[in-house]
């Protein structure tokens, strides 16, 4: 079964083709980071704009790499849950119209569900049901991913993403947009104990995070060593947050794992590129004979192969919708009406 998928929650404008929902035939990514680069950060209404004049192109090139044509398709998926509206909207406009066009049903993705389906590309004989941490610029969450197309979130953060923690720290450090990339590479010529960082807590709930404090901390250290004259070591300062960073994501992972028993823990999401996150929730599953995975790094970020997995399985539990299908800025994974 082949279903194409579209992906344009952000400033990622992305299509690809998946052949029973593990092997991807084409993908295509239109990327808006260098023009966003000069802002700092995403602007929505940028974003928007670019999706509309790249939609296009960016599907008849994925349908060429794959040497098919819409008519060979079974069916469209495409992301209508969590992102910047007016972006969703663009994507959910055009499968749509292609949906209508080709008499083709229409399937709604949650894009972190699409990003979980991640590890399903690069291990197709991953099962659920096991955990997943879910980290990137918008979102931290551990997930019981109960099936395919269940699932529950044990934990998320209270304040700031780790993406959002990464990029406003790099942001403070002088780096560019995006940040949490910078962080990674100045971190490997740093010492991850030159720093001591807060590690915040969540009082009542061991599995939520909360990084809004490490990042606070970061940004005084920054300021309190600029106004005394001192020079602050960024390589070292990247280094010390990216392995503060990865010992909490990993240490709450960990936690959850034991108290609900799983044995198979993945990770997804933006951040789940960065290189002290993936050796240390390596490191950890390995001490804890945990099976451990991880989506290949060209998965890591936005793209449409997740959900034109994710559309797969979605569309073997008769997950589909009319053309009422409307963007969803806020949803949880929690929320979804299966």
């Amino acid at each position: 079964m082949l279903i194409l998928g579209i992906e344009s929650s952000c400033d990622e404008t992305a299509v690809a083709i998946s052949e029973n929902g593990t092997k991807i035939l084409s993908s295509v990514v239109s990327t808006q980071i260098e023009e966003h680069k000069q802002y700092g950060g995403v602007v929505p209404e940028i974003a928007s704009r670019r999706h509309c004049e790249n939609i296009l192109g960016v599907t008849e090139k994925a349908l060429n790499d794959a040497n098919l044509t819409l008519n060979d398709i079974d069916g469209i998926a495409v992301t209508y849950a969590p992102g910047l509206i007016g972006a969703l909207l663009v994507g959910i406009s055009f499968a749509k119209g292609l949906a209508m066009a080709t008499d083709k049903p229409l399937i709604p993705v949650h894009h972190i569900a699409g990003h979980i389906a991640t590890n399903y590309i690069t291990t197709p004989n991953l099962k659920p049901p096991y955990l997943c941490l879910v980290v990137s610029g918008g979102h931290s969450h551990i997930v019981e991913v109960l099936s395919y197309t269940k699932f529950r979130v044990i934990g998320r953060t209270k304040d700031d993403a780790v993406g959002e923690c990464f990029d406003k720290c790099a942001r403070a450090m002088g780096f560019c947009y995006p940040g949490g990339v910078q962080v990674d590479r100045a971190s490997k010529l740093g010492n991850p104990s030159a720093y001591a960082l807060p590690k915040p807590k969540v009082t009542g709930s061991i599995y939520d995070f909360s990084f809004s404090g490490l990042k606070t901390a970061v940004i005084n250290l920054i300021h309190n060593n600029n106004q005394k004259g001192i020079d602050t070591d960024f390589n070292n300062l990247s280094a010390s947050l990216q392995k503060t960073i990865s010992e909490i994501v990993t240490q709450k992972t960990i936690l959850a794992s034991k108290n609900l028993g799983y044995t198979k823990v993945a990770v997804a999401g933006g951040v789940s590129a960065n290189s002290g996150v993936r050796e240390h929730l390596k490191k950890a599953c390995d001490d804890n004979n945990f099976e451990f995975y991880m989506p290949d790094l060209k998965w890591c970020g936005d793209n449409g192969a997740m959900i034109a997995c994710q559309g797969y399985f979605n569309y073997m539990e008769g997950i589909t919708a009319d053309e009422s299908l409307n963007g969803i800025a806020t949803l949880s994974l929690e929320d979804l009406q299966h």
